[in-house]
């Protein structure tokens, strides 16, 4: 790929493009009320400028076959998803199909230089295989306040040494493209309109609980940042002036009671107080208890792991109930690594807390479902974000 749509209808084809796959020419003049030339002379440009291709023809529709178009083949966007625990690289087609993913644990406390090499030494190992000879964009989600518009993090409590720090600039000086930066939930969200189960809804909401908890905010199919990026921040919200503190320094938010580090911890301490014999031996046979041990434990049959999934779920559920009573989404979708390992007792808790709470009008016909995209969300969100802007008009 040589250049950028030119105007909005280039920019309007390539997005139907990516998101439905290969059309016709007729299909594609159906949608964007083009005339047939008018659509000729935008198709052809963008053959030219080497974002889209000819794929054969169409099936007859009564008289001279339609030809089909498709994105380059040689498209290549790359989703770089920065977890508090691990890292996601992926590389993509343009219709954002993944044809190549690596994942391994990393912690984000580690500092930006090592982490970002680490995930460019992930990303070289998948060039490597031929996957991504030339890139066209990449697509960076961190688990920390973002600054959209410098493409920095901004003080994230669980991100020491990030503040501030240029990974857009970094990164687009060493792989000679355009990136951009965004909050990983957000990336998450957008992979979920992508590929996901909001497809087809407009306004949404995700909610993350991994190591710490966020909130991806949909409207009209967009990301809402907020005006400094700072939207969706809810696992800061105080649910209990007496609470424990949390990361960020003030007590009692949702986070603490209910985030990856908070889990370890009332783990622990039922571990040592002798309350559950499981986590009692997983402990005494690791050294450390996780989120991922209270899930292993629930799924034993131990009554007080099962405890704390549904208080958390009760916790998060109370501020959900605000936001639904607030938004008014059609969807709300449950993810992230501790969700996912505490499946349909977490569900079933924030439901229940959620349909008692809120009002009648904004959960009659409130889907509150986990997600199914499990940890390719955030590539594939990161991927959605990049080729957005490199498919917008010039």
């Amino acid at each position: 790929m040589t250049s950028r749509p030119e105007n909005r209808h280039q920019a309007r084809l390539l997005g139907l493009l990516r998101d439905d796959g290969p059309r016709s020419r007729a299909e594609l003049g159906d949608v964007v009320k083009l005339s047939r030339s008018k659509l000729a002379v935008e198709l052809d440009r963008l053959i030219d400028l080497g974002m889209v291709e000819a794929a054969g023809l169409a099936a007859s529709r009564g008289g001279r076959r339609s030809g089909i178009v498709r994105l380059s083949s040689r498209l290549r966007f790359v989703g770089l998803d920065i977890g508090a625990t691990s890292i996601d690289v992926a590389v993509t087609n343009g219709e954002l199909e993944i044809l190549g993913h690596i994942a391994e644990p990393c912690d984000v406390r580690q500092g930006p230089n090592t982490v970002l090499d680490r995930a460019l030494e992930l990303l070289a190992k998948l060039r490597d295989q031929g996957l991504a000879p030339e890139i066209h964009g990449l697509g960076v989600g961190v688990p920390g306040p973002v600054s959209f518009l410098e493409g920095r993090p901004v003080v994230p409590p669980i991100m020491p040494g990030w503040d501030r720090f240029p990974i857009r600039e970094i990164i687009s000086q060493e792989l000679g493209c355009p990136v951009l930066v965004d909050n990983d939930v957000n990336l998450m969200a957008l992979g979920e309109l992508h590929a996901g189960l909001a497809k087809s809804v407009d306004d949404f909401l995700l909610v993350k609980i991994g190591t710490g908890i966020g909130c991806g905010i949909v409207v009209g199919s967009a990301i809402y940042r907020g005006v400094s990026g700072s939207a969706g921040d809810i696992g800061h919200i105080r649910v209990d002036d007496n609470g424990p503190t949390c990361a960020c320094g003030n007590p009692g938010c949702l986070e603490a009671f209910f985030g990856g580090a908070a889990l370890a911890r009332d783990a622990l301490a039922a571990a040592r107080a002798g309350d559950s014999v499981i986590l009692a031996e997983r402990f005494a046979s690791a050294g450390e208890l996780t989120a991922a041990d209270v899930a292993q434990a629930a799924q034993a049959g131990d009554p007080v792991a099962v405890e704390l999934i549904r208080e958390g779920g009760r916790r998060v559920g109370q501020v959900l109930a605000g936001l639904v009573s607030f938004f008014n989404p059609g969807l709300v979708i449950i993810a992230g690594e501790v969700a996912g390992g505490f499946g349909h007792t977490l569900l079933a808790e924030i439901r229940s807390v959620v349909y008692r709470r809120s009002a009648p009008l904004a959960t009659g016909n409130l889907p509150i479902v986990l997600s199914e995209l499990g940890d390719t969300a955030g590539v594939i969100g990161a991927t959605r974000l990049i080729s957005d802007q490199v498919f917008s008009a010039a």
